[in-house]
């Protein structure tokens, strides 16, 4: 799949029951039918882009079909697993910062978040996107998506006629990211614990909330919190003057298992 200005939009099917894991998505993609295959192969390759197979793929050729939910399995088992928590350890810290900043702020403060990829001025949400392009939502609302395999600009749909979501890149600097397990042996401490525990329990807290929940110093609390996000159990986010952390995945499941 070369990089475009068009990407079929079945590569990416909405999540409508809740079920989100990998042979749910899989499927999701397989069931697309033959139209909507024709159609939006046709689309890449008039913009220059030459898939796999398309034509099999096009005419919905089982076997070919079937390829290509080995493929995606493959490619996920390769490479996109064993930076797992990696990716779950980003989006999870994303999507805790944005719903702090919407708690305090509301919906005008959130869209602000998106600076400087997207620019709210009411009515209008401009957006750093790669193509120049209108998107009415007609009172649908919009589902925005954290992702770590976007990059630079948020993208969105190509087909109109689907729910409105926008798609945009989280941060991912080392800091977030979870260190390997040796690193684990430094986060014991009743400190720690507390403060990780507290993490888990509040949305997105300032370093002074976790020191007043824990009974900590500030600079106290603060040289902890470093320490378990070296350890990849807190990831931090700043927000203005404050620093907002929040428990990753690794941290919860640490916790889980206590």
């Amino acid at each position: 799949m070369p990089r475009a200005a068009y990407f079929p939009d079945f590569l990416t099917p909405h999540v409508e029951d809740g079920r989100n894991d990998l042979q749910s998505g899989i499927d999701r993609v397989l069931a697309t039918p033959r139209r909507r295959l024709r159609h939006e192969l046709a689309l890449l390759s008039a913009g220059g882009g030459q898939p796999w197979a398309g034509a099999e793929l096009a005419r919905g050729d089982v076997t070919t079909v079937n390829a290509l939910g080995g493929k995606l399995r493959t490619y996920y088992q390769e490479f996109i697993a064993p930076l797992g928590n990696r990716i779950g350890t980003a989006t999870a810290a994303d999507v805790a910062w944005r719903t702090r900043v919407l708690a305090d702020g509301g919906t005008r403060a959130l869209l602000n978040s998106l600076r400087p990829m997207a620019v709210w001025e009411p009515p209008v949400l401009t957006v750093d996107y790669p193509v120049e392009r209108d998107l009415q939502l007609n009172g649908r609302g919009l589902l925005l998506v954290p992702s770590y395999f976007c990059w630079q600009r948020p993208i969105s749909l190509a087909d109109d006629q689907l729910r409105p979501v926008l798609i945009y890149p989280v941060d991912k600097s080392p800091s977030s990211a979870a260190a390997p397990s040796a690193s684990l042996s430094r986060m014991l401490g009743s400190a720690r614990a507390a403060l990780l525990s507290e993490a888990a329990a509040l949305t997105c807290a300032t370093t002074s909330e976790l020191a007043d929940a824990t009974g900590l110093s500030l600079p106290s609390a603060s040289q902890q919190l470093a320490v378990l996000r070296d350890g990849g159990l807190v990831a931090s986010q700043r927000d203005g003057k404050r620093v907002l952390h929040t428990a990753t995945p690794l941290g919860l499941r640490l916790l889980d298992g206590c």
